[in-house]
């Protein structure tokens, strides 16, 4: 079944709260219904939207905002060592992360109280604490829009990297995700690879997979705003990869700037966007309806009848202000409509 409904406004729809509207908005359960639709109303300008945590709307949409509902979890295999699932679109990513930990399986834990759809974490390949959703996905399907057929991309077909996959290139104004499959693993295997969450696991005592959840859900409370309280799209940015020089530069005028080591590339080091704009004296500071929030200066926030113009020019101010002072340019993780 299909629901189709025209101007309608999109402030509910979004984690920003921003007031912009669209020409159309479509929500899909199955793929025959999206099918149907692109068959006969063949719509040239569309964007998919499923829980809205990632998207700034700066205008009215002249399109069609495409919306999948179904959220069916279906177990695929089980044995002694994994669970292989297949999760439609629309359910919760969270939702999904503490159904796994209750069953004490594996690889999710670390992308705990992330806000997302299922169908979106593969776009971005979201990622925290060291771990990604490219690390236990192994699947993903999804309806090529100018084939109108129903495609499955194995994991290594996805071109998976840092808040990147072929969803945001190759594939991007193509496909519609329609659902993903995971294997999650009974085998125990802890990521403390980040010292907050060490500390915080250790107050629970093991590294159990519950402790490892309860630890994260603790930290990112702490840090980070409820976007059904102060609007937001929690990271606003990503962390900038630069060249090795470049952070070996800044590591001499700044000791204890936080630095990482980007996986198979020894010429790169991962900077921490959060440090760089802290730095650059940011955190908490606002510009009437909008700021960066105060205990996170990734998040940049709505404090209530911003515009998505509002958000843009705080975000254009911000990486000006961190280019002037460390010479590193900065990019939204956030989709800009």
């Amino acid at each position: 079944m299909k629901r189709i409904y025209n101007d309608i406004n999109l402030s509910k729809r979004n984690s920003f709260g921003v007031s912009e509207s669209a020409r159309q908005v479509v929500e899909f359960n199955t793929a025959e219904d999206i099918i149907d639709y692109f068959r006969s109303s063949r719509p040239e300008k569309w964007y998919v939207l499923g829980a809205g945590n990632n998207t700034l709307f700066t205008k009215y949409y002249d399109g069609t905002i495409i919306t999948p509902v179904s959220s069916m979890l279906t177990i695929l295999e089980e044995n002694d060592d994994f669970v292989d699932i297949r999760v439609e679109a629309a359910h919760d990513w969270d939702e999904l992360v503490r159904w796994s930990v209750e069953r004490n399986l594996w690889g999710m834990e670390n992308l705990s109280a992330i806000p997302s759809s299922v169908g979106a974490a593969p776009v971005q390949n979201i990622g925290a604490y060291g771990a990604e959703a490219k690390d236990v996905i192994t699947v993903v399907e999804y309806l090529d829009t100018e084939a109108l057929q129903v495609v499955r991309l194995r994991n290594e077909e996805c071109h998976f990297g840092y808040r990147e996959s072929i969803f945001k290139q190759e594939l991007r104004g193509r496909a519609i995700i329609l659902a993903v499959e995971f294997r999650l693993s009974k085998r125990a295997r802890p990521n403390l690879g980040y010292g907050d969450v060490i500390k915080e696991v250790k107050a629970r005592g093991e590294a159990t997979v519950t402790n490892i959840r309860e630890a994260i859900c603790a930290i990112r409370g702490r840090k980070l705003p409820d976007p059904k309280v102060l609007g937001n799209a929690g990271s606003f940015f990503k962390n900038p990869i630069v060249e090795r020089a470049v952070a070996e530069r800044l590591l001499a005028q700044y000791p204890d700037m936080p630095h990482y080591e980007v996986p198979g590339d020894r010429d790169s080091v991962k900077l921490a966007a959060g440090w760089l704009i802290d730095c650059a004296g940011l955190k908490g500071w606002r510009d009437g309806c909008v700021g960066v929030h105060e205990r996170q200066a990734l998040v940049l926030v709505n404090y209530g009848g911003a515009s998505g113009g509002d958000v843009i020019r705080l975000s254009e101010y911000v990486c000006a202000k961190v280019y002037d002072k460390f010479g590193v340019r900065l990019s939204p993780e956030v989709n800009i409509l």
